[in-house]
Parts: C-alpha cells; sequence; structure tokens
C-alpha cells in the first residue's frame, strides 16, 4: 500500500519557481518536485523554467513544442511526485478540521517570502484517499536496479527481446551522476566527458590530414576530404538505424542483450548521462578499425588520407554535437536537430535517426512526424 501524500495550496506551489526550489503541477492535480531534473531535462533547464510553479498539462501535449511520450510522464510519477493541489474547497475544509495548521508565510535563506499557506502534511485516508506508490523503478519494472552494476544484471537475466527492448526505451532519471555499468576497474573506461573526443582526436585527425595536403594538389585533398565528411553522414545514419537499433532483430538471448546495452541500450536506458553521451576512445577504435583498414585498402594511401580524415572529423563533429543535442541551448537550426534527436529518445525511438543531419532521414523515409508516437505492440 501506497503512503499518502499532502496537499499543496496553490499559492504555495506558485512561489516555488526558481532554479533552488522548481514545482510545477499536472492536470492542475498532481504536483512534482522537479529541482534536481532541471540540469537533467533534454531541452535544457530553460524549458522547465518558463512553466516554474504553474501548469504543464498543455504544454506536455504540444505536438509543436515536443509531445512527450509515457515515459516522460513515469518518470514524474515515478521520482518526483510530491503531492496534490487542493482545491478551494478542500483548502476550506482542511483548515477547518485542522484547527492548528496556521496561515504564515514561508522564508527562504534569503529571507524571501516563498508561501502564504504552510504546507498540510498527511491527510487522513478518510477524508480524500488520494494514494501513490512509493515503490521504486525496479519494483515496479522488474528490470535493472539502478543501484547495483547495470552489466552483470543483463548478463544473467533471463528476459524475452521483448521485454528488454521495451524497457531500454523507457528513459530513466538516474539523478546522481552515472548509473554504475561495470562496478570494478572497468568503469572508468565506460565514462567520457565530451570535451575528450575533440581533445583527444582532432591532433590525429589534423596529421592524417596534413599527409595527404602535403601530397596531393589542395583541390584533389579538398575534394576527397569533402567525400569523406559526406560519407561519414550515411554511415552515421545506418549505424544507428541498424547496428545499433537491431531491435527485433536483435538475437534473443542475454549475451547479444548485454552487447546491445553496451553499444546503445545504456544510452537510451539513461539518456541524459553526461558521462556516457559520447563514445569512449576504445569503443571508437574497435569500431572504427574496419573502416580504416577498407578505405586504405580502395584508395591509393594519399587519397585514402585525405577521405578518412574527412569522415573522422565527421564523427568528431557527431559526438560534440551529440552532447549538445542532450545539454544545451542551441541556435534555431540545430534546435531543429535537438527537437529530432530528443524526439527519437522520448516518442518514437524507430524513426529520426540522424544526428548531424536529418539528411538522410529524408532521403528513407524515417523522418519524425508530430503524430509518430511510437505504440508498443500487443
Amino acid at each position: 500500500m501506497g503512503a499518502s501524500l499532502p496537499l499543496f495550496a496553490k499559492s504555495t506551489v506558485e512561489q516555488h519557481n526558481t532554479e533552488k526550489s522548481c514545482w510545477v503541477t499536472l492536470y492542475n492535480r498532481k504536483v512534482y518536485d522537479v529541482t534536481n531534473f532541471l540540469e537533467e531535462h533534454p531541452g535544457g533547464p530553460e524549458y522547465i523554467m518558463d512553466y516554474a510553479g504553474k501548469d504543464i498539462t498543455q504544454i506536455l501535449a504540444d505536438a509543436e513544442s515536443h509531445e512527450h511520450s509515457v515515459s516522460a510522464y513515469e518518470m514524474l510519477d515515478d521520482g518526483m511526485l510530491i503531492g496534490y493541489l487542493a482545491t478551494p474547497e478542500e483548502e476550506k475544509e482542511l483548515l477547518e478540521k485542522h484547527k492548528d495548521i496556521k496561515l504564515k508565510p514561508e522564508y527562504d535563506d534569503d529571507g524571501l517570502r516563498v508561501a502564504d499557506l504552510t504546507e498540510f502534511g498527511e491527510i487522513p485516508d478518510d477524508l480524500l484517499h488520494l494514494k501513490t506508490d512509493h515503490s521504486d523503478d525496479y519494483k515496479k519494472h522488474k528490470f535493472l536496479d539502478l543501484d547495483k552494476p547495470l552489466i552483470m544484471q543483463v548478463l544473467r537475466s533471463n528476459w524475452t527481446r521483448d521485454f528488454y527492448i521495451d524497457q531500454i526505451h523507457r528513459p530513466r532519471h538516474y539523478g546522481k551522476g552515472s548509473a554504475q555499468l561495470f562496478g570494478n576497474f572497468l568503469e572508468p573506461l565506460s565514462l567520457t566527458p565530451w570535451w575528450v573526443v575533440p581533445c583527444l582526436w582532432l591532433p590525429v585527425n589534423f596529421y592524417i590530414l596534413s599527409i595527404a595536403a602535403r601530397n596531393l594538389s589542395p583541390l584533389t585533398t579538398f575534394t576527397f576530404w569533402a567525400i569523406g565528411l559526406f560519407t561519414w553522414t550515411l554511415i552515421e545514419y545506418c549505424m544507428h538505424r541498424f547496428l545499433f537499433h537491431l531491435d527485433d532483430n536483435l538475437p534473443e538471448n542475454r549475451f547479444a542483450f548485454t552487447l546491445h546495452f553496451l553499444m546503445h541500450g545504456v544510452h537510451h536506458y539513461l539518456p541524459m548521462d553526461k558521462m556516457r553521451l559520447v563514445m569512449p576512445p576504445t569503443l571508437f577504435v574497435v569500431l572504427a578499425y574496419p573502416f580504416y583498414r577498407l578505405v586504405f585498402a580502395l584508395l591509393p594511401y594519399y587519397i585514402a588520407c585525405a577521405g578518412f580524415a574527412g569522415g573522422f572529423l565527421g564523427y568528431i563533429m557527431y559526438d560534440v554535437t551529440h552532447y549538445s543535442l542532450h545539454h544545451k541551448r542551441l541556435p534555431d537550426y540545430v534546435e531543429k536537430l535537438k527537437k529530432n534527436h530528443l524526439e527519437h529518445h522520448y516518442k518514437n525511438y524507430q524513426l529520426g535517426f540522424g544526428v548531424t543531419s536529418m539528411f538522410w532521414d529524408h532521403v528513407f523515409g524515417t523522418d519524425l512526424h508530430p503524430n509518430d508516437v511510437y505504440r508498443k505492440r500487443n
């Protein structure tokens, strides 16, 4: 049985409208404390702050802005629900039944008035019968315990493929940095700050390009560099769609689930983890090596250097862009990319595979449209 939650006066909710204490309501009834989610919000904290202390029912369902998936509502109820918004009648009834509740202001650390009515505390069951289930995510979904290393749980699982695919595409918000993936000496290899990618790989990329530039004409160098850069956009699309999203074609065993979870599943499961938004250098080397061998086998050496440098730069731009789409407020054009990518995560993971460009989504008909909300098959 869930615990009763308190009622809050409307004036109380309206006063929690700062980054230090941000509350919102849904259906003008449920009250959520989203303070700790501000920096993790896919669209950035500014979008939430526009509605701090207000009701978000309409904006959550607004297809023009970003129609949120069932997972978004689940995230609110699972970890951020703190009470219910009292109607004027309920406020009056509670004050009549609880004479000891005082109408007195509440002040923050700076001495600013933040509430006109104190919180009512726990409401007797015979008054409102408002209940909520406080079971954590693991008890509710029987999937992964976020307080334990994740990989061994996946490796020891006996899930069906449909269950696994459904669960990893229900985004979770860990809220305490990065969840443990390995829980041992391998853990640092799975955590990569975004700036590592340009700092580590740009010098290597420029060196490879310089080899081509010293031995080819500027026009030839630029031509094959541009071809390599353009080719990367197709590789990016194909890898995201056909490798990272095997989904229905994923072999139904725990070893396949584990490999998939390492490559991409953990990102869909915890999409706002800042340390797992770019590819760890070790994984990049593994995935890039076959392309390196192919390019240098098919093309003359110096032309291969120019082409590979173009594709390599495309990858670097991809990872930096990917991080920015999750955690930065961007110019108008890039905001379209951001909206497309976040809808891939939170609306329909079977569409919208482009990250640095939506060009190939247009070509292959995998664009995301306002009504393209994923519906789980029966």
